[in-house]
């Protein structure tokens, strides 16, 4: 039914001459989905204020409410086609009247930033109605109110698609690949972490806020339900901040589907913040991330940051660090260049991750594991308060090409967590004792001394990966180029 109702949308849309990607389909999907979740979820308070004996105070006027405009019912419980809108009347009730309805809630719960009628204001501002035919709307609109939203297990499967929909996305290009790290990685960061409940979460490049859906998945399965237990997982531990209209709203949606009714993302520039604003109520227990690499930041986004670089992601990196408390662990995605550039605000970054954190794991990743993009990335495992004095480093090198056929799975990086505790040297593991380290440039690029001796010869299949690597970097800086000029 799930699937099948999705599958419909996309092919309503893309019968739409207003709507021409993927990243289109999902923005115009989530508005719906958003609203209509809303719909549920009121009414479902409405009805347990009615058992308790008292009165429901909507937050949407009668006439903006989904049963009103979207799906009128009659007494049979069928679509009352006299009242619903369609054609030219829907366009004209959406872009004219509700939107502009929403769009209001933001500035009217200004003071509240964090609450859902704020975060409906918000959305509204960020988003457009680009569904230019109204019998193509009510088509989507009739797909949507057959989705359930209540039941844990509609949730799940909701999410699940939603997820496959933000994947898709990336597939696609047009930059939708930044919104997605693969899960499979994810989970495996957040296993070597392993959040607990009473721990806040954070992450201030959320994008689809993959990290914090599935930080949420695993602390749900391992805590004991109780009722503070519950209340405290859906208000007090996940944090967000994103830059990106679409990624902010594709964020919230993904949140929700995943069962947090209110996510607690702001949308915001995290790095128009200045670090030395950072105080201790600001700072996380546990922070996941992948910040987005290869942009090129202005001289005073810089100025907030004591180390100047204008690589985003090293700009990301700081303020990482800055939120953590003490004691607090992170794990996040980085370009592997990261490890071994020669210029002085590396070099300074590296120096001040080692001094103010002990780095003891870095997992060393192939080209090919992020879709569409053939960057090689590493993923560093730190905790606040105590220098580095050792790392492990795994690498981690799968007996096939990654790519959009044979992507990265859970399975892959198995070995890499279950040897998290010994951290044994093998033929593609082994330590790096910082006083090794040359403190002139702290080069921590992974330079495996248990690896076999390699034939020099090359297959004709390894000759072609590499070249296909490096045509999808190339392709790759040219997006950021384009993006610059």
């Amino acid at each position: 039914m799930f699937e099948q109702a999705f599958k419909n949308i996309d092919d309503a849309l893309w019968k739409d001459s207003g709507c021409d990607s993927e990243l289109d389909y999902i923005e115009q999907t989530s508005w719906v989905l958003f609203l209509k979740y809303l719909n549920d979820l009121e009414n479902e308070k409405a009805d347990e204020s009615e058992l308790q004996g008292k009165e429901y105070e909507f937050i949407l006027d009668e006439e903006y409410r989904w049963t009103t405009w979207a799906a009128p019912k009659n007494a049979q419980g069928e679509l009352d086609h006299n009242r619903a809108l369609t054609g030219d009347d829907l366009v004209e009730f959406v872009d004219g009247e509700l939107f502009p309805y929403l769009k209001k809630f933001r500035k009217d719960h200004i003071d509240n930033p964090q609450s859902l009628v704020y975060k409906i204001g918000e959305i509204f501002s960020e988003l457009k109605n680009k569904m230019q035919s109204g019998y193509i709307m009510r088509e989507v609109i009739n797909h949507v109110d057959q989705l359930p939203f209540l039941s844990a297990e509609d949730k799940h499967e909701l999410s699940h698609l939603y997820e496959t929909k933000i994947k898709n996305m990336g597939n696609a290009g047009r930059n939708g690949g930044q919104y997605y790290t693969p899960r499979p990685l994810i989970r495996a960061m957040i296993k070597v972490i392993d959040p607990k409940i009473g721990e806040t979460v954070y992450d201030a490049a959320v994008g689809s806020a993959g990290f914090l859906c599935e930080a949420y998945d695993y602390m749900y399965e391992r805590m004991d339900k109780t009722t503070e237990n519950l209340h405290t997982l859906q208000e007090k531990t996940f944090y967000g901040k994103e830059k990106k209209n679409l990624a902010y709203i594709i964020g919230v949606m993904n949140m929700i589907l995943h069962g947090i009714e209110t996510p607690n993302i702001l949308h915001t520039n995290t790095l128009a913040e200045s670090i030395r604003d950072i105080q201790e109520k600001d700072r996380h227990d546990v922070i996941l991330a992948n910040p987005p690499f290869g942009g090129k930041e202005r001289k005073e986004v810089q100025q907030n940051f004591d180390i100047k670089t204008s690589e985003t992601a090293f700009l990301f990196l700081q303020h990482f660090i800055k939120s953590l408390k003490a004691g607090g662990r992170a794990a996040i995605v980085i370009k592997n260049t990261f490890l071994s550039n020669t210029d002085n605000a590396s070099i300074s970054l590296r120096k001040y991750l080692l001094e103010t954190c002990n780095l003891h794991t870095i997992l060393d990743m192939p080209g090919g594991t992020f879709l569409g993009a053939g960057v090689k990335t590493v993923v560093l495992f730190f905790q606040k308060g105590e220098p580095t004095k050792n790392i492990w480093y795994y690498q981690f090198q799968p007996e096939r090409n990654l790519g959009k056929t044979n992507p990265l799975n859970d399975e892959d990086l198995k070995e890499f967590v279950e040897k998290q505790e010994e951290k044994p040297e093998t033929e593609h593991s082994w330590k790096l004792k910082i006083g090794d380290v040359l403190d002139d440039t702290y080069d921590l690029s992974p330079k495996n001394p248990n690896a076999p001796e390699q034939d020099p010869l090359r297959s004709p299949e390894e000759i072609l990966a590499e070249m296909e690597l490096l045509d999808e970097e190339t392709q790759s800086l040219m997006q950021s180029i384009r993006e610059l000029v």
